[in-house]
């Protein structure tokens, strides 16, 4: 089910919204919670809910029973069990997510003919077992206190809101709120509000500039110079208001019932570097690969051939994590050399040139590294790259005309003020105060009619960050 589909506006979430209200016991409204999330999750595919519940039961069942055997001083016992805890969720990923490729791979390198696991990949699998893992590592080395009551652990687990696509929420972010929470009306409010601008990032921005990318990255074999930057500077605003749209729904929502989630971005495109960027984009999974990898690895706490291993390990795995194709690896491990450029010299030597130049330099390098992220196929990347540089020739920014794209301009203009923290001190400003608080209100109502309107004439466009 899709936050931005008309089931889920006006059926699934005035339905658990009222239930959970009327509901005055806070156990009994993690229980509605966690009731509306599984039928969330097995709304598209229920097979996979037997997956999740699995996944719920097999974790928390394993972390009591190593704490129990770290209670009893059985440390080598603990241990085993914990890290059998982290093969198995690992297993569980690798299996659905990248067995077909690895088998693929194997049959192609070494002319074999193994049988392709044909599966399904389970909608989230990659966002809830980084959620879980957390949960496991934290829980075993005693950051957090272990879960004894299975609906709270499943509830942190499934929640609704993030339970797709993220942020990746932290344990100890809501441990105190699953039985501790106020709700209250400007928290309801401000909820609201979130979601809406969410929804607008989404519905107005996200999917019409998607409709630009597609149109000329699907054509690239007949655009130039000129059409193929403004396709790739298309698909970075999708890309941006897609997934940071979906964050912000899943963080109104989450105020909505109480929560409070950590914040997922932070205006990536104003980065003054490639370092600055990945402090800004998907901040969740950043710090979740830096906690968990990067950290017990050593760090940069270390001889420079290991920092460069770490940080390769890091990128490597950040490139699979978003997909079991090529092209995410090549992204991650592109991204592992300019971040070890930058280390090295590039960050000393922007220090001396202007803001407006290091903000250049940062959205070139990003832009590009959206052409591997977008593109799978390593022959039609290729093209698409030397058409970037004018080795395909060029064709006036008239062809986008013929493209019959031409009317959804405004929208890349909309999306690039938008993509600047310009818009969100506006509103914060407005917010403060009981009038424009009141303009502003009126003015979020009509971006919701304009994303019903939206939706009533579109069709199915999931946001782009459920496939991993």
């Amino acid at each position: 089910m899709l936050f931005s589909s008309l089931t889920f506006l006006f059926a699934f979430l005035p339905l658990v919204f009222i239930i959970y209200y009327i509901i005055p016991n806070r156990y009994l409204r993690n229980v509605v919670l966690l009731l509306f999330s599984l039928g969330f999750y097995s709304w598209g595919e229920p097979s996979y809910i037997v997956l999740m519940l699995f996944s719920l039961v097999f974790n928390y069942s394993f972390v009591l029973v190593f704490d129990y055997c770290k209670h009893k001083h059985n440390i080598v016992l603990a241990r085993v069990i914990f890290v059998l805890t982290i093969m198995v969720n690992l297993g569980l990923l690798g299996y659905y997510k990248y067995a077909a490729f690895l088998i693929g791979n194997i049959n192609f390198m070494f002319k074999t003919n193994l049988p392709l696991v044909k599966v399904a990949l389970p909608i989230g699998i990659s966002f809830y077992t980084f959620q879980i893992l957390s949960y496991v590592v934290d829980a075993y080395y005693g950051k957090v206190k272990v879960q004894k009551d299975f609906v709270l652990l499943s509830t942190y687990v499934a929640l609704f809101p993030q339970l797709i696509a993220g942020p990746i929420v932290r344990y100890q972010t809501i441990e105190d709120e699953l039985l501790n929470r106020k709700e209250n009306i400007n928290d309801v409010a401000n909820g609201i509000r979130r979601f809406i601008i969410g929804l607008g990032k989404k519905v107005i921005l996200a999917n019409q500039a998607g409709l630009i990318a597609d149109t000329i990255i699907n054509q690239s074999n007949y655009v130039g110079f000129s059409l193929a930057w403004v396709g790739i500077l298309a698909y970075s605003l999708q890309i941006y208001f897609d997934f940071s749209g979906y964050s912000d729904m899943a963080i109104g929502l989450g105020k909505v019932f109480g929560f409070h989630f950590l914040e997922n971005f932070n205006y990536p495109y104003i980065a003054s570097s490639i370092t600055d960027f990945w402090r800004r984009w998907h901040m969740s999974l950043s710090t979740w690969f830096k906690d968990y990898v990067y950290i017990p690895l050593g760090g940069n706490q270390v001889k420079a051939y290991r920092w460069y291993i770490n940080i390769f390990i890091v990128w490597f795995l950040t490139g699979m994590w978003h997909g079991a194709t090529w092209n995410f690896i090549i992204w991650g491990l592109y991204f592992c050399i300019i971040l070890i450029i930058e280390k090295i010299i590039m960050l000393k030597v922007l220090k001396h040139v202007p803001d407006f130049f290091r903000h250049i330099y940062a959205l070139f390098f990003i832009v590009l590294g959206w052409v591997i992220f977008r593109i799978e196929d390593p022959t039609k990347m290729i093209q698409y790259f030397k058409t970037l540089f004018g080795m395909n020739g060029n064709n006036s920014i008239k062809a986008f005309y013929h493209l019959e794209i031409a009317h959804l301009f405004p929208y890349l203009l909309l999306g690039m003020l938008g993509a600047t923290p310009l818009v969100g001190v506006i509103l914060k400003k407005m917010n403060k105060h009981t009038l424009t608080g009141m303009l502003l209100d009126v003015y979020l109502l009509g971006v919701f009619v304009v994303c019903i309107i939206f939706l009533v004439n579109s069709s199915y466009n999931p946001f782009i960050y459920f496939r991993f």
